[in-house]
């Protein structure tokens, strides 16, 4: 069977509620990805903030970067994988909630990533085409 930790991302980093956004944006650069996942005080999973969240909720707004925190701009229940689930579980959590990036739990850490390009290269044609139409058609 297939896990999640078999297709994550490893190196995956937290970054604290407190971080302000264009520290955000500095670590994504630094790290060549697209989204964090966002840390309590207790390094626990808070929430998820993208580059297009600091873009379209941040910066279009006329907001500072510099001046609004993580924690300020993450919405919604986030959503995470244990690392044991199996592939079918990935894809149904994605789906679901129609998310592009999952982060990976072990031990109530973060271990990895999930992206559309981990799927990419470890799905099937075929299930990647479903996910793909349910992720992208509604959205």
């Amino acid at each position: 069977m297939t896990t999640a930790k078999d297709i994550m991302h490893t190196g995956a980093r937290w970054i604290p509620e407190h971080e302000t956004l264009d520290r955000a944006a500095q670590l994504m650069r630094d790290l060549n990805v697209g989204a964090l996942p966002v840390a309590d005080a207790n390094e626990r999973l808070c929430g998820i903030v993208t580059d297009r969240d600091i873009v379209v909720r941040c910066v279009a707004m006329g907001h500072d970067p510099s001046r609004i925190t993580c924690g300020e701009i993450t919405q919604g229940t986030p959503r995470w994988i244990d690392s044991g689930a199996d592939v079918g579980a990935v894809l149904e959590e994605m789906q679901s909630h129609q998310i592009r990036r999952l982060p990976v739990i072990e031990d109530k850490r973060l271990v990895g990533m999930i992206s559309e390009a981990d799927l990419a290269q470890h799905l099937s044609d075929e299930e990647l085409k479903a996910f793909c139409a349910s992720v992208y058609a509604a959205s």
